[in-house]
């Protein structure tokens, strides 16, 4: 992990941070997949019980986030993003690392994500210990209207 690295992390939709995750989003999701949400849906969806997001951070520069939803002994990692300037240092991998120890700490058993199929992150998801469950084929619609997979994994973090 990066020596300076830092993360907080926000239970309820504090609007400093989702201006910090929505600033990382716009650079981080190539607008041809269609796949960054609008600072109304994260607020939305962080109105929800159970949801978390956390913020990687340099001083007060955010460098990523993780959005993590649970329900009972479950929880979806919803959106995991990094500024590209960050990416290939351990960002990610830490805002991984440090989603699924805090949902160890909720008591949830398994954590769940689904990903776009070309999606570069499937290499660190498996390096994480996730495994490959199955394959929607054409599940999401980029902005040019191509179609393309999703993957979804699964971790059993009871072991």
């Amino acid at each position: 992990m990066m020596p300076d690295l830092i993360f907080d992390t926000y239970d309820e939709g504090e609007r400093n941070a989702i201006a910090d995750a929505m600033s990382v989003m716009e650079a981080a999701f190539d607008p041809l997949f269609g796949e960054a949400w609008t600072s109304a849906q994260l607020a939305g969806v962080m109105m929800m019980p159970g949801t978390w997001l956390t913020i990687a951070r340099i001083d007060a520069l955010p460098l990523g986030f993780a959005l993590v939803r649970s329900v009972l002994d479950e929880c979806e990692l919803l959106l995991l993003a990094v500024d590209p300037l960050w990416r290939g240092r351990g960002v990610g991998e830490a805002l991984l690392r440090d989603s699924l120890l805090r949902a160890r700490r909720r008591g949830i058993t398994s954590m769940n994500l689904e990903v776009r199929s070309s999606n570069n992150a499937i290499k660190l998801y498996e390096k994480t210990g996730f495994e490959y469950v199955h394959r929607r084929p054409g599940y999401y619609r980029g902005n040019d209207g191509q179609l393309h997979d999703a993957l979804s994994f699964r971790i059993d973090m009871r072991i």
